[in-house]
């Protein structure tokens, strides 16, 4: 909002001693609305704070609930819910489960750094479901997350599973499990405690025995996939799972700056098989440091002196970054599945996943993780991290990202399940999923029901410009009525003919048919209507007419 001349709405102008008139209030108001319909259409998205990226995006609603030191103490969580939390540096915090004995259950926990945090290649958070003899229900699950070589604080997730089935051994049966969060941090690493983020999801049991293999497939095409090539479209990432914004095969674009994560998400069919890609863009795009106002190499401290924010470190455009984008797939129910990262000397550079089988039932039995991943029809989430380091030597400019994506294969029946899955929605893919893909939505977005991605801003600018538009229209019309009743009583009480004289030449109604505009525009008095001096309103002692 801009600032606000004269003192309030309706007061004098300045300087005058006069009220404004309709005139000058009705070109206020414009104004301000005018500029409430350019507020309108800012839309919600990248933080323009200097100094560090949008924080992590937790999912609405989600409920806060405080981890226990013992498992006794633990909050339950229930499937189908998000729940919010934190880990302290030392010590785990504990959770409670109640399952079925037909159900795989997978809690998915997410740990948030601060911005800026210190962590190390091997620091990361442990996750583990026990029955209540301390056994873990998924030792050769994926359960576990590191930030690895780029050292960069991120968003990381790892996920435990309950699984059930004829060759399943360990945790049997109905009953309370507990779910355990330990973080590893080594000794020169930050202090401060993570925010946490659980999701608890469950997938039924098949509804007949010997419904669906149990054997890992035995052959898939494992070509490297043959990258879409075409037209860049803009599609910028989400903060996390649930503002992940949503993406089908094409070549898509955005901006990504040191330090920030972007999260998409892809829906993928049974039989259906994803390749993803990323390249980062030159540095030589944002030009060189000199153009940006900064220093050269032999500038010393590489600090910009320029319009790019005091603290914005423009960069020498030299240097290398060993692990400068992380690029990490996790299924619906957020087990990991592959990651690529890439390193960066200021030239583009590009990192794919590795091939990846299709979606099937049988995957999970397979022993290479990121082919047992595979293992459920829904929405696979992709998670795009550009190191921290970047910004040391490139600057704090963003970088340009594309990504390229291809959903190969024709979708086909999954399988017979005894219950629908929890969440639902997030197990399958429906075509207003594949709808939600092509226009670009988060999950808010599709719950909503409203146009959003690539249609949103054509949306708030229709709505927002449709709604401004009214109201200016009624506000001026009244202002016009208005007006012409106070000039017709103005003009009322300055003219004193008798009835039936012919208008003089100085009234207001000769002056207008001198002037060529058609009797009674002017005063607003129809033509022939006779004026007596009893007619004539009396004035007021402050002059103004009488109304």
């Amino acid at each position: 909002m801009g600032r606000r001349l004269g003192g309030r709405w309706g007061g004098a102008v300045r300087g005058s001693g006069r009220p404004p008139s309709a005139g000058f209030r009705a070109a206020g108001l414009c104004a301000a609305l005018c500029a409430g319909m350019c507020t309108v259409v800012v839309l919600p998205g990248r933080a323009e704070a200097v100094g560090a990226p949008a924080p992590y995006g937790f999912a609405e609603g989600a409920e806060t609930v405080d981890g226990a030191t013992s498992n006794v103490e633990g909050p339950r969580l229930r499937s189908g819910r998000t729940y919010k939390s934190a880990l302290p540096r030392a010590g785990g915090r504990f959770y409670r489960l109640d399952l079925t004995a037909e159900e795989n259950a997978y809690v998915a926990v997410t740990a948030v750094p601060e911005f800026g945090s210190k962590v190390s290649y091997a620091d990361g958070v442990e996750v583990s479901v026990q029955d209540a003899d301390g056994n873990n229900c998924s030792p050769v699950e994926s359960q576990e997350a590191r930030f690895g070589a780029s050292e960069s604080a991120r968003p990381i997730t790892a996920t435990a599973v309950r699984r059930v089935g004829p060759d399943e051994k360990t945790c049997e049966g109905a009953g309370t499990y507990y779910v355990l969060v330990e973080r590893t941090s080594a000794p020169e690493s930050s202090q401060e405690a993570w925010d946490l983020e659980l999701r608890v999801a469950s997938e039924p049991s098949p509804r007949s025995a010997g419904a669906t293999p149990t054997e890992p497939p035995r052959s898939w095409n494992s070509a490297t996939p043959v990258p879409p090539a075409g037209e860049r479209k803009r599609r910028e990432g989400g903060r996390g799972f649930n503002g992940a914004r949503a993406l089908g095969s094409g070549v898509w674009g955005a901006r990504v700056e040191p330090g920030e994560t972007l999260f998409y998400r892809v829906p993928v069919d049974w039989g259906q098989q994803l390749s993803v890609g990323a390249e980062l863009g030159s540095s030589d795009e944002r030009g060189s440091s000199d153009e940006r106002g900064g220093l050269g190499e032999s500038g010393g401290s590489g600090e910009s002196g320029g319009s790019g924010g005091a603290g914005r470190r423009v960069g020498r455009g030299t240097g290398y970054v060993s692990s400068a984008l992380v690029m990490s797939l996790t299924n619906p129910a957020r087990v990991e599945v592959d990651d690529a990262d890439m390193a960066y000397d200021g030239k583009q550079k590009t990192a794919a996943l590795d091939p990846l089988p299709p979606v099937a039932y049988e995957n999970r039995y397979a022993p290479a993780d990121e082919v047992a991943a595979m293992r459920f029809a829904g929405w696979y989430y992709l998670a795009v991290h550009l190191s921290a380091e970047v910004a040391e030597k490139f600057g704090d400019d963003p970088l340009e990202l594309t990504l390229r994506v291809d959903v190969g294969g024709e979708a086909r029946q999954g399988p017979a399940y005894a219950g629908p899955p929890v969440p639902a929605k997030d197990f399958g893919v429906t075509e207003r999923d594949r709808e939600a893909a092509r226009r670009g939505e988060t999950a808010a977005d599709a719950g909503s029901g409203a146009g959003q991605g690539d249609d949103r801003v054509m949306v708030v600018l229709a709505v927002g410009g449709i709604g401004v538009g009214v109201v200016l229209l009624v506000i001026l019309g009244g202002w016009t009525v208005l007006a012409r009743r106070r000039a017709a009583a103005a003009m009322a009480a300055m003219a004193v003919p008798h009835a039936g004289s012919v208008p003089a030449a100085g009234s207001a109604q000769g002056s207008a048919e001198a002037a060529g505009v058609a009797p009674g525009v002017a005063t607003g008095v129809a033509p022939g209507v006779a004026f007596t001096a009893a007619s004539v309103p009396r004035r007021r002692s402050r002059g103004r007419p009488a109304r």
